[in-house]
């Protein structure tokens, strides 16, 4: 039995779907729960990462390759240091996201595919996005004139129409029954 006096190693929630499938809305809930728990967890969303890491690439294949590559480097940085780390990034390539995975010990990299229709996501853009990619202002973007791969196997997958409530409680099902519990910040 684990010592619940001493912090268990980090680990990582890792979302994938389309632009406005509800990726960083759902991880917000996951992060609020987490802390509740008094998990030490970092949310590191895609849009914020672009702002900065990120912020010299664009939404080429390669850019793309490139950004979930850093991202997944700073990941395993941030959960070697034994954080539990929330990734909400659109990752759109099988590859990168095994490449991501194949960074961390067994079990410890949760996949969720939040998969919204392209019809959803499009219809929510919330931040002109789809619109812009439509009108050609915005080449090479997720959906519309490059591709999505889908997970084919992700530990979670969240249903369009499910309550950010019910798909944080779905991963936080998955975490338990790996009996992953993530570093407190009281013992």
């Amino acid at each position: 039995m684990t010592d619940p006096s001493v912090p268990s190693a980090g680990y990582v929630v890792w979302f994938t779907g389309l632009s406005g499938a509800g990726k960083s809305t759902i991880a917000a809930v996951l992060e609020a729960r987490l802390r509740a728990r008094d998990v030490l967890v970092y949310n590191l969303d895609g849009d914020d990462v672009r702002r900065g890491l990120n912020r010299d690439l664009g939404y080429t294949d390669d850019d793309r390759v490139e950004s979930i590559r850093r991202i997944s480097e700073v990941t395993r940085l941030m959960v070697n240091a034994g954080l539990v780390v929330i990734v909400a990034a659109i990752s759109p390539f099988r590859e990168g996201r095994q490449n991501a995975r194949d960074l961390f010990a067994p079990g410890t990299f949760i996949e969720v595919h939040v998969d919204t229709p392209l019809e959803v996501a499009e219809a929510r853009d919330t931040k002109g996005l789809y619109r812009a990619a439509r009108e050609g202002r915005l080449l090479n973007f997720t959906g519309i004139d490059s591709p999505y791969e889908a997970p084919l196997a992700p530990e979670v997958r969240v249903a369009s129409g499910t309550t950010p409530d019910a798909a944080a409680e779905a991963i936080l099902e998955v975490v338990a029954s790996r009996g992953l519990r993530g570093p407190t910040v009281r013992p």
